[in-house]
């Protein structure tokens, strides 16, 4: 991320920390209500983001802050796997305020996130991107952005 990139988005991005947490949640909420067409979000949401801020050995983030209000949120864990050639980074929540949005404040977060992984060493950063057809243009994003579909992700819960 360059000093023009921040002031052609008029956002600064920075690590998040715990005192964040009050903002990760809204951000999360508000995320997850979009994905979900709803407002019925767990009430333990934020005790699950301040455990998680609280992780800095495998979780990590960026907030990104207009006029001192967080708009944007970016957050990763680390994980290592022979596919991905060793430790590599997956982007777990990405999400940029309505009305923020195409002022290239998540490319910004995008770019703090690969260069923080370029310098732990990953050689890969994973995304899951939302149900297609619905999301395309987050799959857009994605694509311009470099990243490259390598199939739909399942999950099990345990």
């Amino acid at each position: 991320m360059t000093h023009d990139d921040v002031k052609a988005s008029g956002a600064e991005v920075r690590p998040v920390t715990s005192e964040d947490a009050a903002a990760v949640s809204h951000l999360v909420a508000a995320l997850f209500a979009e994905l979900r067409e709803d407002d019925a979000i767990p009430q333990y949401r934020l005790e699950s983001v301040e455990k998680v801020l609280r992780d800095r050995e495998r979780s990590f983030g960026f907030v990104a802050i207009d006029d001192e209000h967080a708009i944007g949120l970016l957050l990763l864990t680390e994980g290592v796997a022979i596919f991905a050639g060793g430790v590599f980074g997956q982007i777990t929540e990405l999400y940029v305020e309505p009305e923020h949005r195409s002022r290239g404040i998540a490319a910004l977060l995008v770019h703090r996130a690969a260069e923080f992984g370029r310098a732990r060493g990953w050689k890969r950063m994973d995304v899951g991107a939302p149900h297609q057809p619905r999301w395309t243009r987050s799959l857009r994003f994605y694509k311009s952005e470099g990243f490259v579909e390598v199939g739909p992700r399942l999950r099990l819960d345990l």
